[in-house]
């Protein structure tokens, strides 16, 4: 929830910041930052919603899916996934 209702852009550079853990570097830039809608923490709320209820049919689905920890160096996460989808993800026919 954090990592995503603290998310904000700034307008006139489209530079992408958190207030948290990479904020704007002048109160200039911080004055103007906006947030997206589906960043408010109602609509991650109703997102996450759908997610857990969806989810178990998606892993029966997609029988061989991988998990990924993002909490991680992104070269790392690209490195898991690259490695992953090497071979293709079976799926059961419908």
């Amino acid at each position: 929830m954090e990592r995503l209702s603290q998310r904000r852009t700034d307008p006139v550079t489209g530079e992408r910041y958190h207030t948290t853990f990479r904020p704007a570097p002048t109160p200039e830039i911080q004055a103007r930052l906006r947030q997206n809608p589906r960043d408010q923490e109602e609509n991650i709320k109703k997102r996450l919603e759908a997610y857990y209820k969806n989810v178990k049919d998606l892993e029966d689905f997609y029988e061989d899916a991988f998990y990924v920890n993002a909490d991680q160096d992104p070269y790392a996460i690209f490195e898991f996934i690259e490695s992953c989808i090497i071979k293709p993800l079976p799926c059961k026919k419908i």
